[in-house]
């Protein structure tokens, strides 16, 4: 059945027009995130793509934050890796989804937009937030063996080694590249391990 304007959006208790509205622009301004760039998320631009007007967008999203945090938003979830209880296979596999992440979802892209915004506070809760959701997994992988600053300094290799070539140079690792990765890490927390016993 189709909803008519000022009926509620089924389970959200929220006008359909409104829900509409939302969904066309924060596709919109993930688009422009993703293809042009944090620097092009204008109320204009965005407004532009989805076909509102600039006033519709500044009544709901004052600000270009507004509109990036609505854009991130529409990501939804970071793609993961089913863990199949091999730590070594489920690490490279957790990195390979976290660059197919990169080429499907243009991850690089809003990691690049995330630094150029990092000075931005509301930015803060929102950049967590994804780094959790990206880096949860691997963390609990990670938290099974390492604690501390270890633990952070292996999270920040491993996820380094797929998102720094990305942002830096335009680049992704091939697997040899992310196993070779994943066993200097093992290696090293093997090596430590056997070392305080």
């Amino acid at each position: 059945m189709a909803h008519v304007p000022g009926d509620k959006a089924p389970g959200t208790g929220e006008d359909a027009r409104v829900a509409r509205t939302r969904a066309d622009v924060a596709r919109a301004a993930l688009k422009v995130l993703t293809v042009e760039g944090s620097d092009a998320v204008t109320h204009a631009r965005v407004a532009e793509l989805a076909g509102y007007s600039k006033t519709t967008l500044y009544t709901h999203w004052s600000s270009r934050v507004d509109l990036i945090l609505l854009a991130l938003d529409a990501l939804g979830e970071l793609p993961h890796h089913e863990r199949t209880g091999d730590l070594r296979t489920d690490i490279i596999g957790e990195l390979q989804a976290f660059r197919g992440g990169i080429t499907e979802m243009r991850l690089d892209r809003i990691l690049t937009g995330m630094a150029q915004w990092a000075s931005v506070e509301e930015m803060r809760e929102i950049r967590d937030t994804i780094n959790n959701s990206g880096q949860g997994q691997m963390r609990a992988m990670l938290g099974e063996f390492l604690d501390g600053a270890e633990l952070e300094a292996a999270l920040s290799m491993l996820t380094g080694v797929v998102a720094c070539p990305s942002i830096m140079f335009g680049t992704l690792p091939d697997d040899d590249i992310i196993a070779a990765a994943v066993d200097i890490v093992l290696r090293s927390a093997d090596s430590g391990q056997s070392s305080k016993r």
